[in-house]
């Protein structure tokens, strides 16, 4: 099976290579301190890079204690990613990363017959251009938002009920994860809602609570995790994420670094050409194009340069 999947993540960039929106929001910013940001102030000086990836898996079945069992004890393996092929880019927008996925993923299987899964963190316009693109090309793709993500809102919601450190909180949400593995995302959202209203907490203490369970509700068309894991598809994330940590985090954001647009476009192509084992390729292509420029070119347009 064929596994697509798209992320972003910011760079920190020069002034004059942020955003418009971005760049607006640094003039407007006007911090308390002159030194260092005070709590909840933003620095305004990154701009996301579009990350994507394509690989392929062998399926591997398994049930919602499988997933959330410990290392120690898991009996059966996760499914592993083959054949990798990732591409960023800090100048073009999410529509056209995800284009980019598509063509690769068309590349590998033209004629549609291999089963399609795309990853999402939950991000709805990656959702929105991924259900365009596949409507576009006509192709059946299965939408599934990454579980770590999920249990990240689980946790969210426990802290409204429990304190800090209370192992009740993990057993609440080992819990509520199994339910939520089994395909019972509406019922979590709705026992999360009665028990903060149980517990009588007030709006702000309710806060994150509600978040989950709007979480919960509004996606549950891409947590159809009893067919995922039935089929042996893959439920998380990790393969996206590791990408923008190697493209970009373990070059790209580097203490006292600042990016121009040209030259983080430049690093973060030539960084995904080498994952993907494509950069040899790429510099004999480079190569010839250079001695076309500077030698070939003159012959073809009819001028022969003079002697020196």
């Amino acid at each position: 099976m064929v596994v697509l999947s798209a992320d972003g993540k910011g760079i920190v960039m020069r002034a004059d290579a942020l955003r418009p929106e971005t760049a607006k929001a640094a003039q407007r910013a006007s911090p308390k301190l002159k030194t260092r940001l005070s709590r909840g102030e933003k620095p305004n000086r990154k701009r996301i890079a579009e990350v994507g990836a394509v690989y392929e898996i062998t399926p591997a079945p398994r049930t919602p204690e499988d997933v959330l069992s410990s290392t120690a004890q898991k009996t059966l393996p996760a499914p592993k990613a083959k054949r990798k092929w990732l591409t960023a880019s800090v100048i073009e927008d999410a529509a056209a990363v995800v284009a980019d996925v598509f063509d690769e993923a068309e590349r590998r299987d033209g004629d549609h017959q291999r089963t399609w899964v795309a990853l999402v963190d939950g991000n709805n316009h990656q959702i929105d251009r991924i259900t365009k693109e596949a409507k576009a090309r006509k192709a059946n793709v299965t939408i599934l938002i990454d579980l770590i993500h999920v249990l990240e809102y689980l946790w969210g919601a426990a802290w409204c009920f429990f304190k800090e450190g209370d192992p009740a909180a993990e057993a609440w949400v080992h819990d509520k994860a199994i339910a939520v593995l089994e395909g019972n995302a509406g019922i979590v959202a709705a026992a999360i809602r009665r028990k903060a209203t149980r517990l009588g907490l007030d709006t702000d203490t309710r806060a994150k609570a509600d978040r989950a369970a709007d979480y919960l509700h509004n996606k549950r068309p891409y947590l159809d995790y009893p067919t995922a894991l039935k089929n042996g598809w893959p439920i998380a994330t990790g393969v996206i994420e590791g990408a923008c940590r190697h493209l970009i985090k373990d070059r790209m954001d580097i203490t006292g670094a600042r990016w121009g647009l040209q030259g983080a476009e430049a690093i973060l192509k030539l960084r995904a050409l080498r994952n993907n084992g494509d950069f040899p390729a790429y510099w004999d292509y480079h190569l010839a194009q250079e001695r076309h420029r500077n030698h070939n070119s003159h012959y073809a347009d009819g001028v022969i340069p003079r002697a020196a």
